[in-house]
């Protein structure tokens, strides 16, 4: 699978940098460049092609619409996994922590259920099969 990357690659640092050459000579306009400008809009032709040639192959990747705005705002697009890893990560201590409070809410419930309807509570934990009760 990395070969076909390194074409992609490959073919998009062609087209750059065919690019970037046809700006030059764009920039600079001469009747007598003409030639070159045509040559240089073939080889855009043929870049454009290539890198299509190359979607084809690895058309099963997707890519989440959030790394292109990372892109756009001159971020590093490798920074994205690792934000999106941060972000699960705080929102599971988030949801580990609202768990955790509805146990202890859970168990001091119980307690208090318990003490105010003994026999209820009784038999409402020998329907739940608890034996005894709550930690």
């Amino acid at each position: 699978m990395a070969e076909k990357f390194d074409n992609l690659e490959e073919h998009l640092e062609k087209f750059v940098e065919n690019i970037r050459q046809l700006g030059i000579i764009v920039s600079d306009f001469q009747p007598s460049s003409q030639a070159g400008l045509n040559q240089k809009l073939n080889f855009m032709i043929t870049g454009l092609q290539d890198i299509d040639k190359c979607r084809q192959q690895i058309n099963e990747i997707t890519v989440p619409l959030e790394v292109f705005d990372y892109i756009d705002q001159g971020r590093n697009p490798q920074l994205y996994t690792k934000e999106c890893l941060e972000r699960a990560l705080a929102k599971n201590e988030h949801v580990k922590g609202k768990i955790d409070t509805l146990k202890k809410f859970k168990n001091l419930l119980i307690q208090e259920l318990s003490k105010a309807f003994p026999e209820d509570m009784a038999r409402y934990k020998a329907g739940r099969g608890e034996d005894h009760p709550p930690s």
